[in-house]
């Protein structure tokens, strides 16, 4: 995941607010420039009408993208005070023209939703190291019924290193091997295969057809009423 993918990875842009914030608009896209290194270097961020922002580093001098930046192996000292600076000016336009919202994809924050609205739930991040898997649990006994987790792809068999958000959830045993076969649905990554899938959150599958399997995971948490 690359510099700006981190720090916006859950945040969409307030277009009000980026245009308040001094970006300019020019063929089809908001740019703002800001120097860095005491105008030795200066950033050039871009964000387009989808919401997705991109930025380059350049060195002022020779005026060519500053590549060391984006280089896993170099990790000198000046580098390092380069990428600091250069995350804070990604980190203020976040903070300042961005909403934050609960997890990457756009169904990912529909699904959470609709979960507020039918259980009141709200999903927990438990892991510093993963920040952007959300837990959803019954709080009247505190068991799991969803987990949403953003993923490489290749994490559920196929041949991609791109991301995808998926939720976990507990269905019937019996109908899981007949599931996975159909688009959408994938054996559970990181848990027990034989009661759990994962459900890709990239509108393969409906709102409502992952509803209706939240509805099912969520009834294996509620308390029976005896008869």
């Amino acid at each position: 995941m690359n510099i700006e993918s981190s720090i916006f990875s859950r945040y969409t842009p307030d277009f009000k607010k980026i245009k308040n914030y001094g970006f300019k608009l020019k063929n089809d896209e908001y740019y703002i420039e800001r120097q860095i290194k005491n105008g030795e270097f200066k950033a050039v961020i871009k964000i387009n009408n989808s919401g997705q922002i991109t930025g380059t580093v350049y060195d002022v001098e020779n005026n060519e993208e500053y590549l060391p930046l984006r280089l896993e192996n170099q990790q000198g000292a000046f580098v390092g005070e380069i990428k600091t600076e250069y995350e804070s000016v990604l980190i203020d336009i976040r903070e300042k023209c961005f909403n934050q919202n609960y997890f990457v994809s756009k169904q990912g924050n529909r699904i959470a939703q609709l979960i507020l609205k039918k259980y009141g739930d709200s999903p927990v991040f438990m892991w510093e190291k993963f920040p952007t898997f959300g837990v959803y649990k019954n709080p009247e006994n505190n068991k799991w019924y969803g987990l949403i987790m953003n993923i490489e792809r290749f994490r559920l068999g196929e041949e991609s290193e791109d991301f995808v958000e998926v939720m976990n959830l507990k269905l019937d045993k019996d109908k899981i091997p007949d599931l996975v076969k159909k688009d959408g649905f994938y054996s559970a990554w990181h848990m027990n295969k034989k009661y759990w899938v994962s459900l890709s959150l990239d509108d393969t599958l409906s709102d409502a057809e992952v509803m209706k399997c939240i509805e099912e995971s969520h009834s294996y948490t509620e308390k029976k009423v005896k008869k």
